[in-house]
C-alpha cells in the first residue's frame, strides 16, 4: 500500500475517533441560551466529560461522572441535540411559587414559568433521582426541563468545552 494513502487513512480513522468519543464541534441554533451562546456561534463539546459515549446511542457505554450545577450540558431531546444549562442536581429542592406571577426557585435563582410550565411542575418538591433540571438561559425563548421534564443524567451526551 502507498505510504501516503496509509498515512490520509489514518488521519481519517483518528478524525473519527475523536468525533465519535472525545470532541465535536456545533454550531449553536436558536436564542434559548443567548446571550451565553448565541445563533451562529459554534461550540466544543467534550463527550468525555461525564463518560464514555454509545455513538450509536444516547447513553454512555461507561459513565464516571455526573453534570454539575452550571454545567452547559449537551443531549438529546426530540431526536435533536440540545444545548441548556443544568440549574440543579438530583435530590436538590424546588420551590415552586404562584403568586401575582409563577417562579420556580432553585439555588438561590428565580426561574420564571408560564402558566403551562407552572402546571407541569406544580407539586414537583425535588429533582428526581438519576435526573437535572436542564434550562435554557434565555428564559422567554427556552423550550427545556420547564416542558418537557427532568433530564436523565444517563442521557447527557457531553459538555460544553468552549464557546
Amino acid at each position: 500500500m502507498n505510504r501516503k494513502f496509509r498515512f490520509v487513512l489514518l488521519g481519517i480513522c483518528i478524525g473519527v475517533f475523536l468525533k465519535l468519543f472525545i470532541i465535536d464541534i456545533l454550531k449553536v441554533e436558536g436564542l434559548s441560551m443567548s446571550p451565553t451562546l448565541k445563533p451562529g456561534s459554534h461550540l466544543i463539546e467534550n463527550k468525555l466529560a461525564y463518560g464514555i459515549i454509545n455513538p450509536l446511542g444516547s447513553s454512555f457505554l461507561v459513565q464516571w461522572s455526573k453534570p454539575k450545577t452550571d454545567d452547559i450540558v449537551l443531549y438529546y431531546y426530540n431526536n435533536h441535540i440540545v444545548v441548556k444549562r443544568c440549574v440543579a442536581l438530583e435530590n436538590e429542592p424546588l420551590e415552586i411559587i404562584a403568586d401575582s406571577e409563577y417562579i420556580l426557585k432553585v439555588n438561590q435563582k428565580n426561574i420564571p414559568l408560564t402558566e403551562q410550565q407552572y402546571l407541569n411542575l406544580k407539586g414537583i418538591t425535588k429533582v428526581p433521582e438519576g435526573r437535572i433540571l436542564a434550562v435554557g438561559d434565555n428564559y422567554s425563548e427556552s423550550i427545556d426541563s420547564r416542558d418537557y421534564g427532568f433530564v436523565s443524567t444517563a442521557n447527557v451526551l457531553g459538555k460544553a468545552l468552549w464557546k
